[in-house]
């Protein structure tokens, strides 16, 4: 799988708002705090990525799909199922 980011970049504060009971919460049954963040951002970042390569590729997309509607595959005769 290719990452998102680069993994051995150096780490960096940020500065962020939390509701206050969550945080407690989260603080109380030992949650790390930036490793669940990092994860949220990672599926968030590959998300946001996967759809905007949908949206430019979807001339393409809709090309080869029209393609194979007209002609078929190209392994279709050679096909047992």
């Amino acid at each position: 799988m290719t990452h998102v980011y680069n993994r051995k970049a150096r780490r960096q504060s940020a500065n962020l708002s939390i509701n206050s009971d969550l945080l407690r919460a989260a603080r109380e049954s030992g949650v790390n705090l930036s490793a669940v963040l990092e994860e949220a951002l990672v599926q968030r970042v590959a998300a946001a990525k996967r759809e905007s390569w949908k949206k430019d590729n979807a001339d393409a997309i809709a090309a080869y799909n029209q393609f194979l509607a007209d002609n078929g595959g190209y392994s279709d005769s050679s096909r047992s199922f």
